[in-house]
This record gives structure tokens, sequence and C-alpha cells, in this order.
């Protein structure tokens, strides 16, 4: 995916350099609001995205776009757009903001700002979890990671969490289903992952770190076959996982496990948050224990304020 990365890095700079108006930027039109937003926050319409991706990122041969999501944020007067970029590599979620007025676009993220700034997320994913589940219930630290089975990126860091949760056994983690929408056998993985979890908790791990090891010789056209025969090398009932997979119920548990991650800012895989704190896929494990271990201190009170 490095092509369309690089694309959308052009993109950031872009946005960036054109502290004045150019010419060519396309004029930026407006829908009436939609109903989540608020009263004083107008809403870009697709046609409006569209036209100013195409001035954005057009001249690159081979590249497409499709815009995913146009929704209100948190924060009074921005949208957040969600577009979703193509290249002969693969296709990546990208996202920014555009104000109110319709003349900037903005990259990067909208984070918390106060004293206790990610205790609104923490709370939020404390009441909102629905994944499998290890480690001390009332724990101090409680991680929890938005996956897609299907990611390689998610398949890179699964070590790299398996060893953070060695060093703190203490800690609490939670699975969360995130399937991406790009990758076509995502979401049947995640309905095995969630049958799997609720018939035994032993059986669900094997099965997530199985699938992670054969996921490249998984395809739409096999995935039942092969997600079925790990279940069973798992220790799962496959015939069950199967059954349980296809009921609507389990559907409306992934779709709260998205919309949950949505809620909190996940757009991409894998998203980790340590009480409440948003931390990349990509952190080195010794920068992830040191977040629990903050984190940790701060939820006994033993930390105190560096000035």
């Amino acid at each position: 995916m490095l092509k369309h990365a690089v694309v959308f890095l052009c993109l950031v700079a872009t946005i960036a350099a054109q502290t004045n108006p150019a010419p060519a930027k396309p004029e930026i039109k407006h829908e009436a609001p939609a109903t989540q937003a608020t009263p004083d926050t107008a809403v870009p319409s697709e046609d409006a995205v569209s036209a100013f991706m195409q001035q954005m990122v057009g001249y690159s041969p081979g590249v497409t776009w499709r815009v995913a999501e146009i929704r209100p944020t948190i924060v009074p007067g921005l949208t957040e757009v969600l577009v979703v970029i193509t290249d002969t590599q693969g296709s990546n979620t990208n996202k920014f903001y555009v104000t109110s007025d319709g003349k900037h676009a903005i990259t990067g993220d909208i984070i918390p700002f106060g004293p206790k700034p990610f205790e609104q997320d923490r709370v939020k994913l404390e009441k909102g979890v629905n994944g499998p589940a290890k480690g001390p219930a009332k724990a101090p630290v409680t991680i929890v990671e938005f996956s897609d089975m299907q990611c390689p990126h998610c398949k890179q860091v699964e070590p790299t969490i398996e060893k953070l949760l060695e060093q703190e056994p203490g800690a609490h983690f939670v699975f969360q289903n995130f399937p991406l929408p790009n990758h076509n056998w995502a979401e049947k993985a995640a309905a095995y992952v969630d049958c799997v979890g609720r018939a035994s908790n032993d059986a669900v791990w094997k099965f997530i770190r199985k699938t992670f090891e054969q996921q490249e010789t998984i395809t739409q056209a096999n995935a039942d076959e092969k997600l079925k025969a790990i279940a069973t090398e798992s220790g799962a009932d496959a015939d069950q996982s199967a059954t349980c997979a296809a009921k609507p119920d389990t559907k409306a548990r992934i779709q709260a496990s998205l919309a949950l991650g949505k809620s909190v800012g996940v757009v991409g895989t894998p998203t980790i948050f340590i009480n409440g704190r948003m931390v990349s896929g990509g952190a080195p494990p010794e920068v992830m224990k040191q977040i629990v271990d903050f984190q940790a201190a701060e939820a006994k009170g033993e930390n105190t304020a560096k000035q």
C-alpha cells in the first residue's frame, strides 16, 4: 500500500501548503446539515468531497478514491471525512476534516484536552466492549485492541501484544472486532471470533493466533472451510461456530463493535487503547509498556506532575 500512502502524504502536504486558496481549488458547496450535526455546522456533500479529491490526487494514474463517510465531529464547526484511496497495491482509509465554511480542510487527529483527556473514551470503551477478554476484570489498566483478522498489520502486531501481556499480567485485555470494508472475508472471520469467544475463552485465543498464521491462505471462496478447520484445531465446535457466525444477532454484535470503534476515533486497524489513550499499533513494545506502567500508576494515584 506504499503508493497510495505516498499519494495521501502528497495530499497532506498540498493541503498544508495551501495557506491561500489556489485558483484550481474547487468551490465547496454545502448540503443541509445532517441530523447529528449542530445547527451551525454545514456538512459538505459527497460531490464536493469528490471534486476536492479530484484536484488533490486526480493527477496520479491508476489511483481511485471512494467517499466512505461524511459525519459531524464532537467539535463544533468540523466535519470528518473518510476517503478510501485505492491503487494497484490495495486500499487504505484516510481521514481529514472540513471547516463549516467549506473553505479549509485539516489533516491530523482531534485529540481530547484537559487534566483527564482519556477518561471519556475509557468510560465509553468500558461500557461498550463485547469481545473476548483475558486478565483480571478489575485491573487498574485495560487494553483494548480493535483488529481485523484479514489485516496484515494486525498479524504483525499480534506478537507485540502477546509480549506486552506477558510483561503486564495485571492488565485486562479485550479484543474487539473491527473488520474493514475493503477486506472480503474479514467480517466472516470476525463473526467466528465472536462465536468461538462466547463458547470458549480458551479456544478463542488459539483461534485468533492460528487465523493470523494462516491468513495468507484464506480467501473469500474458502473462508468458511478454512475458518471451520481452524475452529476445530483450536478446540472449538466447528459446526456450532459456523451456525452461530451466520446468525443476525452475531452480525449485530460485530456492527456494535464497529460503531464503538468509530465513536472513539478508530478508522483503521490495528488501533489500541490503554485506559482510553489511543496508541498506534506500530508503537514499539517498550513504549506500550511505559504507557501501561504510567496508566497503572495514574490509576493508583502514584504519579506526580512534572514541571
